[in-house]
């Protein structure tokens, strides 16, 4: 009897946490329609074809930071042609770009937006050598700096990596995040399913033109099925009467939504040359026949890695480092996945505050750097002005019996220095200072 009536018990306690679960039911879904994201101001300063070069304001964020703490080098936010760049801004307390202009930086990010049909044949050299040099460019003249950083995140660190090594002079510091580098039995599951022996990426191309986002979000989405087809929407339904919770929850549905097509063009040449020929890290890459060179890529490097990452495990990153020139390298792991680089809180108290602080270190290097070369042409050249002066030919006013009258004159006729006096003939001399020519042979005998 007693069984039963636990059973009884256990059976009402679940049948009022149902009602009182279903009470705040369509509160939250009212909830989820009205979350924002993106919501850090910026200002569209450039616009290519689809592309939009974002620009944002702290002050009008509410960020005060003192213009001594404001940093002169910028650093450009390179995200991946595929899903929205707001996971990068998703909400104040989880944002990257919040995070990085608190610390006083000036940030640009790329939002390459959905390619259209005509887009299809845009390839890596168009998105490296254009498109992204283009706004490279834009940052450069508007901020007034020769270099700039560069944070690239996925496939935009991918596209970043490429870019430096062809355009290393453009650039101060390189950070990459959860990028894909290195594609040699690293583990990843992108790695297997992309594998040559398996997968043609021609055929999407042809049935499709640009790949289609739903298309590439099943496929993500079926890299770990439970968490994303059940234990998610279970983690939902436990956590109804967490506002929180529920707000955080809708914002990264409504991210995972929001997917953007891939130019056909550049994901095939992405998966034959990146993936299954793993050129970068060889070395052995080429954008419409010019050499992506990685030896070029001298500067400081900046890895930020997911432990957890099941997109591009560490593993696919790490390696890269081994193998460019630069001797300011550095690795910071985190115990996240891929998308938790970017909104996990824990990884906004732990991880972006010394991502800020690595970029400052690395600019006012610069900036010293800088500052030094200026002192030092500086003293060259007046080092030279002294030389030069110490080497030029005495002033005619120095010759015994020319005064101001006579020297004015004989300026005026082009005879500045001892030297032209003492090449020129005494009769014209004579004439021009307009004095008794035996005044002027003793000028000459001075000279002589």
């Amino acid at each position: 009897m007693r069984p039963v009536i636990d059973a009884q018990r256990q059976g009402f306690e679940k049948l009022t946490e149902s009602v009182e679960t279903a009470a705040v039911l369509e509160d939250r879904l009212e909830t989820m329609q009205e979350v924002e994201v993106g919501g850090t101001p910026a200002d569209v300063v450039y616009e290519e074809n689809k592309l939009e070069l974002l620009h944002y304001d702290p002050e009008a964020a509410g960020i005060d930071v003192p213009a001594e703490e404001r940093e002169d080098v910028p650093i450009l936010v390179v995200y991946a042609l595929i899903n929205r760049p707001y996971i990068l801004d998703l909400q104040p307390d989880r944002s990257v770009v919040r995070r990085l202009l608190e610390a006083g930086h000036d940030v640009y990010l790329i939002d390459w937006n959905e390619p259209s049909r005509l887009d299809q044949h845009l390839t890596l050299d168009d998105y490296v050598n254009r498109y992204i040099d283009n706004c490279v460019d834009v940052v450069r003249e508007r901020s007034e700096q020769e270099q700039i950083n560069v944070l690239g995140y996925c496939m935009g660190g991918t596209m970043s990596t490429m870019y430096t090594a062809l355009h290393a002079e453009k650039i101060n510091a390189l950070g990459l995040m959860a990028t894909g580098l290195y594609f040699e039995e690293t583990g990843g599951v992108l790695e297997r399913w992309g594998d040559e022996e398996y997968y043609d990426p021609s055929t999407v191309i042809e049935t499709f033109g640009n790949v289609p986002a739903e298309f590439l979000d099943e496929g993500f989405a079926l890299m770990d099925p439970v968490q994303n087809y059940v234990t998610k929407y279970v983690q939902f339904f436990e956590n109804l009467d967490n506002e929180a919770f529920v707000k955080n929850f809708s914002r990264m549905e409504q991210w995972l939504e929001e997917g953007v097509d891939v130019a056909g063009a550049t994901y095939e040449q992405f998966l034959e040359d990146i993936y299954q020929g793993n050129k970068l890290y060889n070395n052995e890459l080429e954008l419409d026949g010019e050499h992506v060179d990685i030896e070029n890529i001298d500067m400081p490097v900046l890895q930020i890695l997911g432990e957890y990452d099941h997109l591009v495990p560490p593993s696919a990153s790490k390696p890269f480092n081994d193998v460019i020139p630069s001797e300011d390298t550095r690795i910071i792991e985190y115990s996240t996945g891929h998308v938790g680089l970017a909104v996990s809180s824990s990884t906004h108290e732990d991880v972006w505050p010394e991502v800020a602080d690595w970029f400052i270190e690395r600019s006012r290097e610069q900036e010293a750097d800088e500052e030094s070369v200026a002192e030092e042409e500086s003293a060259d050249e007046t080092a030279d002005e002294a030389a030069a002066d110490e080497t030029a030919a005495p002033d005619i006013e120095t010759v015994d019996g020319i005064g101001s009258t006579y020297a004015d004159r004989l300026r005026a006729a082009g005879i500045e220095t001892v030297d032209d006096l003492a090449g020129s003939d005494p009769e014209a001399i004579a004439e021009a200072a307009d004095a008794p020519v035996g005044r002027v042979e003793d000028w000459f005998e001075q000279v002589a």
